[in-house]
């Protein structure tokens, strides 16, 4: 544990802050693995989880969860899955 108070508030700060990235990650997985399954069952619902999930892939981008390259490879392999699925 830190002496200095500016260290001290660092690691309460980083703590909140992973929780939050924790969190965002955790929903970005649920909504690609949702999209995923609906493309796979072919639901009607399918091309509405796509664009939920490339939007939260923009998201993520945007707040530095994800690498602007892993986002635009992302996009486009549902982009292809959803295509596929006709």
């Amino acid at each position: 544990m830190p002496n200095i108070k500016s260290a001290k508030k660092r690691v309460k700060v980083n703590k909140v802050k992973a929780a939050a990235n924790k969190a965002r990650k955790s929903n970005l997985k649920t909504v690609i693995k949702n999209a995923d399954v609906a493309c796979v069952n072919n639901a009607e619902n399918k091309t509405e989880a796509i664009r939920l999930a490339i939007k939260r892939v923009d998201q993520a981008c945007a707040k530095g969860l994800m690498h602007k390259n892993a986002a635009a490879r992302k996009k486009s392999q549902l982009a292809k899955k959803l295509n596929a699925a006709g």
